[in-house]
């Protein structure tokens, strides 16, 4: 059977993850990598999860092992809730404002599957979030693609690009915004306030909707926790989404989605549909978890943790790359990433071949491309290597940087 014959047009348009593809590289272990966002395991609570653990199997197993509910544990909503009220100051929800997802991935899919199709436009920055790029792909939207600033995305260009499609009357097909507000992945910049209030009066101006992704947000390392573009423009204008895999476990698989109750029970619908039930023994792990013990708190450490790391990593840029003339990186306020950009000239991905000799990896910028282009940047996670090996990993990076550019009759 000639299977390509069968597949269908959303079918073919799926793709791998380049990400996942570029980190099995970095099995060796002599091998450095700066490549994926994953948290350093010492940061689990897994003397505390697991006690939780035995308890809820053994005393709530007539719920844990159970079949449970699309929406996700209810006692895991209210503490979410609690949660975003302390965090962010946000009040007025209910239990039917949240669904819960297979972390924030499985909510970028939904949302896609919701809105989008080969007609429809959605608003991606440059660069932008590899999972949403290939959330929405699959879907045969078209984007829009806004080149991202110091401070968030440029809205000069997104509201000539939305004129445009207004004076040739296709302002209807565009669906969304999408925005990673707070250290944005890969380019670590956060969406000023400022920048953040002027979305939603263009997002008023031509009946969109704006994705707020905040993946990090309790992750910061400086700086003043900024509000969020939901609690400025309100569950009618905004969904947000956030999760549970930086902050307490990946593992957990735990995303949520915050909206208007009409969009999450139109949400509800479409994980029907992929999952039928949300896993009730992570969630109700997770609920304990937020019952007994207060996340804030127990996240100083590692906090702690990531800023030390970071500050590592910034200070071995500037050790050795401050005297290549041309290369600039974002010192981002908070999150896992650092955005490394070289000279016009360069090619990450192409150079990609030369850091693997010296085995040190980077996820570079084309990745993070809408259209395939080459890109002169990079994205460098800070967060599971050892302080040493941080340290030794740019010193690394300076040498693959140094043997391309010479080679390329760049530098």
């Amino acid at each position: 059977m000639n299977l390509e014959e069968k597949i269908s047009k959303y079918g073919r348009n799926m793709s791998s993850s380049i990400i996942r593809e570029i980190l099995k590289y970095a099995a060796d272990e002599d091998a450095i990598s700066f490549g994926g966002g994953v948290p350093d395991p010492e940061t689990f609570p897994r003397k505390e999860l697991a006690e939780i653990a035995r308890e809820i199997v053994l005393n709530e197993y007539h719920y844990t092992l159970q079949y449970s509910t699309t929406e996700g544990d209810p006692l895991l909503k209210r503490q979410i809730i609690k949660l975003l009220e302390r965090m962010y100051g946000l009040t007025g929800l209910d239990e039917d404002n949240l669904v819960f997802t297979m972390g924030s991935q499985q909510a970028l899919d939904l949302i896609g599957k919701i809105f989008l199709d080969d007609e429809s436009y959605c608003v991606l920055d440059d660069p932008a979030y590899l999972g949403a790029i290939n959330a929405f792909k699959q879907y045969l939207a078209n984007f829009i693609v806004v080149p991202l600033q110091k401070d968030g995305m440029d809205l000069d260009f997104l509201e000539k690009k939305l004129k445009e499609l207004a004076d040739r009357g296709e302002i209807k097909k565009v669906k969304f915004i999408y925005v990673v507000s707070n250290f944005h992945n890969p380019a670590g910049v956060t969406t000023s306030l400022e920048k953040r209030k002027a979305l939603v009066e263009v997002a008023e101006k031509y009946d969109l909707f704006i994705v707020e992704d905040d993946p990090y947000g309790a992750l910061r390392y400086e700086g003043e926790t900024i509000d969020p573009i939901f609690k400025i423009g309100g569950p009618e204008r905004v969904v947000l989404l956030n999760t549970f895999s930086k902050v307490l476990s990946p593992g957990l698989r735990i995303g949520v989605v915050i909206g208007d109750k009409a969009l999450i029970r139109k949400v509800v619908q479409a994980k029907q549909s992929a999952d039928l039930c949300s896993p009730a023994i992570t969630h109700r792990l997770a609920a304990r978890y937020l019952e007994r013990y207060d996340l804030l708190e127990q996240l100083k450490p590692t906090i702690e943790l990531y800023r030390r790391k970071r500050k590592v990593m910034l200070e071995a840029l500037e050790e050795y790359f401050s005297d290549i003339p041309g290369v600039e990186w974002v010192k981002a306020e908070g999150g896992l990433f650092i955005w490394l950009s070289l000279p016009k000239g360069f090619d990450t991905w192409e150079m990609f071949e030369y850091a693997k000799r010296k085995k040190i990896f980077y996820v570079p910028g084309r990745v993070f491309k809408v259209y395939d282009e080459p890109s002169p940047s990079m994205r460098l996670s800070f967060c599971l290597p050892p302080d040493e090996k941080i340290v030794e990993g740019v010193k690394r990076l300076r040498e693959v940087v140094l043997a391309y550019g010479t080679e390329k009759s760049l530098i």
